[in-house]
């Protein structure tokens, strides 16, 4: 481990590029894992700046690919720098790395959805919730597929005080598609279920594109199309077709929806069950189908809400309202929190598949 008192300033060595690791490696963005490459070493340096100052700091890197934002991160000067990377092919390059900075760079070959990072920083990092962050942070360059499973964990983390939020309030520096940034800005309304969760849970900066997306399309299409055997329009696939927001995030000390997670996150979800829809129609799946249309209307007044309000359309503050009376009508009805409307149909579906069944065997 490295130690956290150096006070002279740590640079790489000269090393092969990232577009010449990627050629070296024969790597290619994975469309199926939507993946991008970061190719532009002053764009990586802005956005690891964007993290503030991570001199002696413990950073952990989730998905670190090929390698540009690593590099970055080490010369920040950080103690020590653990990156997690679940694709087996970029190992190699990230080995390279870690043999120009020893004692700086800890690989780990795994999964950042599975990954126990409880235990991988000293616990001296420790900080209580309502102090200053600890010097720990997380950056990263997520593919999108699993950009929204991985914050709703994380939130969840915050929420009960586990996984990288057992240092304290652990901030993340990370890249995310546009709609998911934007909520940084807290804005009126949000346009997805995750962004909205994480507002409440959150507060954050929104780094300017910059035109992102170019320098993430035009670096991997220079790579990949000359030995390419995939269509020019199949590459441009495997890169990025949105836009893309880099995100500083700190935890906030008190959430701005004070309910459980669980319930936070089910309202939510359910309101964006039919995001073209007006919100009443997703809400209405928090309810059994004989008392819907009651419970919504009730649920929708003493939050005062606008039924035709569409979920795009609504911010935080109605969310919270909503979290609040729905939580009240689980304490008044103690089965409500655990009803599945999902549940409900499959049994209909059933009951009625029963009703033919029988009508059938009567005719026989």
């Amino acid at each position: 481990m490295a130690a956290s008192g150096m006070l002279s300033t740590f640079r790489l060595p000269p090393l092969p590029t990232i577009r010449e690791i990627i050629k070296l490696f024969r790597l290619q963005a994975a469309k199926q894992l939507s993946q991008n490459f970061l190719l532009d070493l002053k764009l990586t340096d802005k956005i690891v700046r964007k993290a503030g100052n991570l001199t002696n700091a413990y950073v952990y890197e989730v998905g670190p690919g090929p390698g540009g934002i690593t590099r970055s991160i080490l010369n920040a000067n950080v103690a020590e720098l653990l990156v997690v990377e679940k694709d087996s092919r970029f190992i190699p390059g990230l080995q390279m790395l870690s043999d120009a900075a020893p004692g700086k760079l800890r690989i780990v070959h795994g999964d950042v959805l599975t990954f126990k990072i409880e235990r991988a920083f000293p616990g001296s990092l420790k900080r209580q919730w309502e102090d200053d962050p600890p010097n720990v942070h997380i950056i990263g360059n997520l593919p999108f597929n699993v950009s929204t499973p991985l914050i709703i964990k994380w939130l969840e983390n915050v929420s009960c005080r586990g996984g990288p939020f057992v240092y304290g309030r652990t901030q993340m520096t990370l890249t995310f598609q546009k709609e998911v940034a934007e909520v940084t800005h807290h804005r009126k309304n949000s346009s997805s279920a995750a962004a909205v969760v994480a507002a409440a849970h959150y507060k954050g900066s929104h780094l300017k594109r910059q035109q992102l997306w170019r320098y993430l399309k035009s670096g991997v299409l220079d790579t990949l199309t000359k030995k390419s055997t995939m269509p020019q329009n199949d590459v441009c696939l495997l890169t990025m077709k949105v836009d893309v927001g880099v995100v500083h995030f700190t935890p906030l000390v008190q959430p701005r929806i004070e309910q459980p997670f669980k319930l936070v996150e089910k309202v939510v979800q359910n309101a964006f069950q039919f995001r073209r829809k007006y919100c009443y129609r997703g809400l209405g799946m928090l309810f059994p189908e004989v008392q819907r249309v009651e419970s919504t209307g009730k649920l929708l007044e003493l939050a005062d809400v606008d039924p035709t309000l569409r979920p795009s359309q609504l911010s935080v503050s109605h969310f919270k309202r909503l979290c609040d009376v729905y939580r009240k009508m689980c304490d008044e009805d103690p089965h409500l929190f655990a009803y599945n409307f999902r549940e409900e149909l499959k049994q209909n579906k059933s009951k009625t598949q029963e009703k033919e069944d029988d009508k059938e065997r009567d005719r026989l």
